[in-house]
């Protein structure tokens, strides 16, 4: 990944001048084609705890793709009370990682209505999909950007598993400091009969490690929201 230093942070630099030319090829092969690949056991048991909770809850869920140390997890439990907050990511390292420090500074201490599980999203997303989960807000929040042309695949918009990610939620949400990321997105959801807008991000308070960092070094942040 090639990267140039800005402030504390580094700066996206990629070889693609534009929207990728064969995103509409991929993401129309995707929605044709759904994946088939067999589900990891340790998503499945992963799944089955939040299943238990999500079937548990009276009110809405939020799912919380790609939720790092479990700081925007977090935070969106504050602000929603009456919702339960999924946060998934696929490092054991990050979900269980108990930073003192982090829950001080955002004042999480008493904030209980979110569960922090490990799981494969690119299985855990058809399983959710397969249980019809009820989601009020998506959240997908500083992916890997894989900036390199070779790897468009690597980016959620390019995968095989697009079409469950486009359907879940009533409100999807991405936050980069690629914009042409959010641009592809939105690119692919348009395929897929979507409709959203990129804007400024403009929060009082950085919601993930990744965006305070971001911002401390002068980078703009972006979110792209498809209903």
């Amino acid at each position: 990944m090639s990267e140039a230093v800005i402030g504390d942070s580094k700066a996206i630099v990629t070889n693609q001048p534009g929207i990728h030319e064969k995103l509409a090829e991929i993401v129309t092969k995707h929605l044709k084609h759904p994946s088939k690949k067999p589900f990891q056991p340790h998503t499945l048991e992963a799944f089955e705890k939040a299943n238990q909770a999500v079937q548990a809850h009276d009110g809405p869920v939020i799912l919380d793709s790609c939720c790092g140390v479990g700081q925007s997890s977090r935070l969106l439990a504050k602000r929603h009370p009456d919702a339960l907050v999924i946060g998934v990511d696929k490092s054991a390292h990050r979900i269980n990682r108990n930073d003192e420090l982090l829950v001080e500074q955002t004042e999480t201490h008493d904030i209980s209505n979110y569960l922090l599980l490990r799981a494969d999203l690119n299985d855990f997303y058809r399983l959710v999909k397969q249980a019809n989960w009820r989601i009020s807000q998506h959240y997908i929040l500083y992916p890997n950007p894989w900036p390199k042309a070779k790897h468009v695949q690597r980016r959620w918009h390019g995968s095989a598993v697009f079409p469950e990610i486009i359907s879940l939620g009533e409100q999807l949400i991405l936050r980069s400091n690629w914009r042409l990321y959010l641009q592809e997105f939105l690119f692919a959801a348009e395929i897929a009969n979507r409709s959203g807008e990129i804007i400024e991000v403009n929060d009082p308070q950085a919601l993930t490690p990744f965006e305070a960092k971001y911002q401390a070094s002068g980078q703009q942040c972006f979110q792209l929201l498809i209903r």
